[in-house]
C-alpha cells in the first residue's frame, strides 16, 4: 500500500526479469548457466556527487529470480575500494557499498521511516543497513542481514573488475521488527518496484559518486530521493518465458 507521494518515476517501462530453475549459488564466482541467459542493464544515472570516470568508477548489473527469492548479479570498476566506518550503523552510505531499492508489491510511496519498501544498504563486509520504522525502531539505523546474502570477488589485475552476487527475499509493507513475518513467495507476472545503486567512496569520510540504474527527477535540485519515496524505483516483472 502506497504512503503517499508528491513524486512520479521518470520513466514507467516495466523491465522483465527472467526465472532460474535452479538456485543461485552465492560465491560471487558466477558459474550459473542461468546468468548468461540474462540481461546487462547500466547502472549510470549520476544521482549525488561528480559523474565519475569509467576508471574511477562504473558498473552494470542483472537479475533473476525463483518463488523464494531474487538474485542480483553486479560487476563494477571501482579503483578504490574503502570502509572506513566500522560501525555499520554509522555513515553507511559514505564507504562503498552497493544499494538495493525495493518495493515488494510496486506501489510507490513514502518508506523512509517505515516498510513502504525498502533501501538496503549492503557495505564490504556483508552488513545490510537501513533506517527503521516510527514506532518500532525510533526510525533508528538496522541491520537487516536476514533479508539479504552477498558475496564478492576482485579481479587480481586492472582494471581490477569487482563482482558481486546477491541475493535477497522480498517483504511485504507489513513487516516490522517486531512482526517481521515471512518473505513473500515470488511468481510468474508479479511486478515489484526495483532500484539499485552504488556509494563510491576513495578518500575522506564522505562518498564522491553515487550512480544509479534509473533516471530520477530531481526536486529543488536534489536527486537522493530513493530512501525516502519508492515512486521514483523503477519497476520489474517477473517472467518465466525466454
Amino acid at each position: 500500500m502506497a504512503l503517499g507521494s508528491l513524486m512520479t518515476p521518470v520513466s514507467a517501462e516495466t523491465t522483465s526479469v527472467h526465472y532460474t530453475p535452479e538456485p543461485v549459488v552465492i560465491d560471487g564466482k558466477v558459474t550459473e548457466q542461468a546468468w548468461s541467459k540474462a540481461q546487462w542493464h547500466a547502472l549510470d544515472h549520476h544521482i549525488v556527487g561528480d559523474v565519475p570516470t569509467p576508471e574511477d568508477f562504473s558498473g552494470r548489473y542483472k537479475l533473476l529470480w525463483d518463488e523464494d527469492q531474487m538474485y542480483l548479479l553486479l560487476e563494477v570498476i571501482d579503483d578504490v575500494l574503502r570502509d572506513s566506518h566500522p560501525d555499520p550503523r554509522v555513515q553507511y552510505w559514505d564507504d562503498d557499498c552497493v544499494e538495493i531499492f525495493v518495493d515488494e508489491d510496486a506501489s510507490g510511496g513514502k518508506h523512509q521511516f517505515n516498510h513502504n519498501a525498502f533501501a538496503y544498504h549492503i557495505a564490504l563486509d556483508g552488513n545490510v543497513a537501513d533506517i527503521g520504522d516510527t514506532e518500532n525502531d525510533n526510525r533508528g539505523v538496522i541491520l537487516l542481514n536476514d533479508h539479504v546474502d552477498s558475496a564478492w570477488q576482485r579481479a587480481e589485475t586492472k582494471p581490477y573488475a569487482m563482482t558481486w552476487e546477491v541475493a535477497f527475499r522480498l517483504y511485504p509493507d507489513t513487516y516490522t521488527t517486531a512482526s517481521p513475518g515471512e518473505p513473500v513467495v515470488l511468481s510468474e507476472n508479479k511486478e515489484v518496484g526495483f532500484m539499485l545503486a552504488y556509494c563510491d567512496a576513495d578518500e575522506g569520510d564522505t562518498r564522491e559518486h553515487f550512480m544509479g540504474s534509473h533516471e530520477i527527477e530531481p526536486v529543488n535540485g536534489d536527486k537522493n530521493l530513493g530512501y525516502i519515496d519508492a515512486s521514483v524505483f523503477g519497476r520489474i516483472k517477473l517472467v518465466k518465458s525466454q
